[in-house]
């Protein structure tokens, strides 16, 4: 049976860091003291110190808009149509940067199939043809593309790959995973709504999947729900963008199924059959603190096991399903240093349902 392998990854961010911009302007939109000094200690304890976006934030000591341009301007907080037709602009762009840096020169004509995954932005034509004609791909390309599943979409797309690489050894797959959140900060003052937008940032990610022998081997995949949790984590289209819930009861959720996987310990569970100390690396989608520290709760890992997930929410905030991309960059580049060949990993990502999309890989 033919094994699909990550080959290697690029990555592209916004050139606007506007975490520090956010958190000040979000703290004139609240109230009352006590949210004022709940959010302000949130913002302490999120381990986020870097969120990324096309908006340019207003150096105005009034925060009477967020944004240079004035699309975040209090009581003019823009429509979904001008936020989609902003993901149109500028999202080609953040695509094709991502995709130089994966370093294709030469094998742009070689890519027989392409799958994006997005939850941030719907256009028709749609992304994927944008892409092609932006990153200059063989129009005949096979697309595919991933839309609205959220943060797992990570892993649906590399499914999709592992499987199209199978069915076809020659097969080279470009996998695409595209997020402009900040297009949809909200206006309002409820603090459990502000709370979910700061983790949030804009972020794309490129990968190469084929049979050649290099980088991480993909092995396997599954996926489960969690009981009585579709309303945990939600993401509905509004008049003024899409509007994201997520419950103060995901980490607690996550951690209490994660242990009972553990406990349960057999063919049919997300571990199937196995321990998580049979893993070397771990993958796991950086949906925020509280969620790391669920899973590391949940599988009993040792403090350090999550570095790479931690270290790239601190440095781009959560970027829904390019986030896990940008988590297996830096194994990728780790590995022969201190991630060793033939290393087990195991990568996992959360999202609406309450549901787990999970991989089991391998250094080559």
């Amino acid at each position: 049976m033919v094994t699909a392998h990550i080959n290697r990854i690029g990555t592209a961010v916004p050139p606007n860091d506007v975490h520090d911009a956010f958190v000040s302007f979000v703290g004139t939109m609240i109230d009352d003291r006590r949210s004022q000094m709940i959010f302000k200690r949130m913002v302490g304890r999120a381990d986020i110190a870097h969120r990324y976006s096309y908006f340019e934030p207003a150096n105005n000591p009034e925060r009477f808009m967020a944004d240079t341009e004035g699309f975040y301007t209090p009581g003019g907080f823009p429509s979904t149509g001008a936020r989609m037709a902003r993901f149109e602009a500028t999202a080609p762009r953040i695509a094709e940067q991502a995709i130089d840096a994966l370093g294709l020169e030469g094998e742009r004509e070689r890519i027989t199939h392409l799958v994006v995954a997005s939850c941030t932005g719907f256009i028709a034509p749609g992304i994927d043809q944008l892409i092609v004609k932006a990153a200059g791909l063989n129009p005949g390309v096979e697309r595919t593309v991933v839309g609205f599943m959220g943060c797992y979409a990570a892993v649906n797309s590399l499914r999709l790959a592992h499987h199209f690489v199978r069915s076809e050894p020659a097969a080279r797959v470009l996998v695409v995973n595209l997020e402009l959140c900040t297009l949809h900060f909200q206006e309002t003052g409820n603090i459990e709504q502000l709370l979910s937008m700061l983790l949030f940032g804009d972020g794309c990610s490129a990968a190469l999947v084929t049979a050649d022998a290099t980088g991480l081997a993909l092995h396997d995949f599954r996926a489960t729900t969690i009981a009585n949790s579709g309303d945990a984590i939600t993401w509905r289209i509004g008049d003024q963008g899409f509007d994201m819930h997520l419950s103060g009861e995901v980490p607690g959720r996550i951690a209490k199924a994660l242990k009972f996987e553990t406990e349960r310990n057999d063919g049919e569970g997300l571990l199937r059959g196995t321990r998580p100390e049979d893993y070397d690396v771990w993958a796991v989608h950086a949906g925020g603190r509280t969620i790391l520290d669920a899973v590391e709760t949940g599988f009993g890992l040792a403090n350090d096991s999550l570095h790479w997930s931690r270290g790239v929410l601190r440095d781009f905030g959560n970027m829904s399903s390019a986030t896990l991309m940008f988590v297996l960059q830096r194994i990728l580049g780790g590995v022969g240093t201190t991630v060793a060949p033939a290393a087990k990993g195991f990568g996992v990502a959360f999202g609406p349902g309450l549901a787990a999309e999970s991989f089991r890989f391998s250094a080559v």
